[in-house]
């Protein structure tokens, strides 16, 4: 059974930053993708962060690209977004989706950590 914890969200003022940090774990689990999707109050799900074992592949999304700085260890199944100069608009819940080597197409989520930003 996959499990996946996140840590780190909190209430802070405009400008201020805070750390997430993502878990996984499973039998015999293989990390390949790793990505935080946030939800805001009324919208979709975006996808705000994400990175690939497999391909390298390290991106962010353009409304945060410069202020989200993510990282992962493979040996522990964990990730890491350093998020600064915080803004109102990052108000979201943010989830932790993973995907394995064993399952690609199979997503697991996080429940997710709140992030409220005030200005």
């Amino acid at each position: 059974q996959v499990r996946i914890w996140e840590f780190g969200g909190g209430s802070v003022q405009a400008g201020e930053s805070l750390n997430l940090s993502c878990v996984a774990s499973g039998s015999r689990l293989n990390v390949n993708t790793m990505a935080w999707h946030r939800q805001a109050p009324g919208q979709s799900r975006e996808l705000v962060a994400f990175t690939s074992q497999s391909t390298g592949t390290v991106n962010v999304a353009e409304s945060v690209k410069g202020r989200f700085i993510i990282s992962r260890e493979d040996f522990s199944n964990a990730m890491y977004m350093q998020m600064i100069n915080l803004k109102p608009d990052d108000t979201a819940v943010y989830y932790c989706n993973i995907r394995s080597f064993q399952f690609p197409d199979k997503d697991y989520w996080g429940l997710g950590t709140q992030v409220t930003v005030s200005s």
